[in-house]
């Protein structure tokens, strides 16, 4: 067997031509640990963030730092004491580094089953957005008969909760580009266009007021939402790491856990979330990949692809 591997590394902050592919020698696990091979790994903001060396998910980045948080694999091997896993098992797992690789070590505790139902590309993707969304939601305490504004709706996060509070008998409104409406209302939301006058829009479409609302876009969604009456209690931000006390609402908490993905994994298996995957990128072309989740609002995740 190979004693290398391929991986993606932040070499210093800055554009995401930082992004370098770099060799390591293969990585062994330890007691309570398994080693994957990667299928697929999720291309989210926290990474970019990380690349740029801003906020919250750049604290602990050691550079060179190979990054990406969620990952879809099999287990290649295991360390001392691990017995929920077997080598050959189809596992989707989350971390906060180390997921842009052939390779990664893995606690076998934040691990959970890959249903035959669901494809490489959307494991490798699904654990961040869907569990941040389940926490969102969560937090919220979004219940029957409510109705939730989320911004930014047709993001990875934003599908999730529409489809999360949707399940928990709220009306959900969601904003996006025109060109996403058609599948904000695939998902069961209400589609409203973002940009001047979003606030007088809401209003047409939510003559009742809005309970709570999701921010996955940034200040100017927090200004609507405070201007539509909202309690700021009941607002959560997932982008405004700097600025949310200002407003006096708060950013997302809870904590990621394999008890809450698998949850999720259940619901999707069961049909009852879906999820889409607009782009795959191999490995080598991952600052493409960045390029795109920088710049772009298409609808749902970006992944690399890893053979």
């Amino acid at each position: 067997m190979t004693k290398t591997m391929t991986a993606v590394a932040v070499t210093q902050f800055g554009a995401p031509e930082v992004l370098r592919l770099i060799t390591l020698p293969l990585p062994e696990p330890g007691p309570g640990e398994v080693r994957l091979r990667l299928h697929a790994a999720g291309v989210q903001p926290f990474d970019v963030a990380v690349r740029r060396g801003v906020g919250p998910p750049a604290g602990q980045a050691v550079l060179p730092q190979v990054i990406g948080n969620e990952y879809a694999g099999v287990v290649d091997a295991v360390g001392a004491g691990v017995d929920s896993v077997s080598v050959g098992d189809e596992v989707l797992g989350f971390a906060v580094y180390g997921s842009y690789a052939q390779y990664r070590i893995a606690p076998a505790a934040n691990l959970v089953a890959k249903p035959e139902s669901m494809p490489w590309a959307v494991a490798g993707s699904f654990t961040a957005g869907a569990q941040t969304a389940s926490m969102a939601v969560e937090d919220l305490g979004v219940r029957v008969g409510e109705t939730l504004l989320v911004h930014a709706g047709a993001g990875a996060v934003g599908t999730m909760a529409i489809q999360l509070a949707r399940l928990r008998g709220a009306t959900v409104i969601a904003t996006a580009s025109l060109a996403n409406h058609d599948y904000l209302r695939e998902l069961g939301a209400i589609p409203v266009e973002y940009g001047d006058g979003l606030v007088e829009r809401v209003r047409a479409v939510a003559p009742h007021g809005v309970d709570a609302a999701l921010d996955g876009a940034g200040v100017d969604a927090l200004t609507a939402s405070i201007e539509l009456g909202v309690d700021p209690d009941r607002v959560v931000t997932l982008v405004v790491w700097d600025r949310y006390a200002e407003f006096g609402v708060r950013r997302v908490t809870g904590t990621r856990s394999a008890a809450r993905l698998a949850g999720l994994v259940d619901l999707y298996d069961r049909g009852l979330l879906r999820a889409h995957v607009r782009s795959r990128y191999p490995l080598a072309a991952a600052s493409h990949a960045h390029r795109e989740v920088e710049t772009g609002h298409g609808r749902g995740r970006v992944v690399l692809v890893i053979p």
